[in-house]
Parts: C-alpha cells; structure tokens; sequence
C-alpha cells in the first residue's frame, strides 16, 4: 500500500512538472508581453534563466493570465507609500 501511494506521489509530482515546464515554455515565448511588459525585448538567456521559476510557479502565473493582470496585484506597506510607479 505504502508503494502505491508513493507511486502516485511521484506521478502527481511527474504532471506538475510536465505541465509547468511546457506552461513556462509557452508563456516565455508566446506570452511574455502579456504576463509582464518588461519581457517584450528580454533576450533568449534571460528566459532560460526564468524558465525554472515559470515552471515552479505556473499556478500563479496562469491565474495571473485569465486574470489579465499586466501590473503586480500584490498589496504591502511598501507598495502603499510608493504608490503608483
């Protein structure tokens, strides 16, 4: 029972993975200017270097996308005495 449970374990670890890594393929390359306007001119290296953070994270970001959030939607006290950039 404990290997079929860690089997299913791995396999669920396996799909989340799959999914981000082709997740962070796809919005590095297609949907960069959507996700963050910084990324429009980001250059082949610095996707690769963001790919794995894409990938771990690709809950957010997809949420994010349907959302349509262009700007951060976080809210701090740092943001507040900033204000708008």
């Amino acid at each position: 029972m404990l290997l079929i449970t860690a089997a299913v374990a791995v396999y669920v670890c396996e799909a989340y993975a799959l999914v981000g890594v082709l997740f962070a393929l796809f919005a590095l390359s297609v949907g960069a200017r959507t996700l963050d306007a910084g990324l429009a001119d980001a250059s082949i290296a610095l996707r690769l270097l963001l790919l794995p953070g894409v990938a771990a994270f690709w809950p957010v970001l997809a949420h994010r996308w349907v959302i349509g959030a262009h700007a951060p939607i976080e809210r701090n006290p740092h943001r507040d005495r900033v204000g708008p950039l």
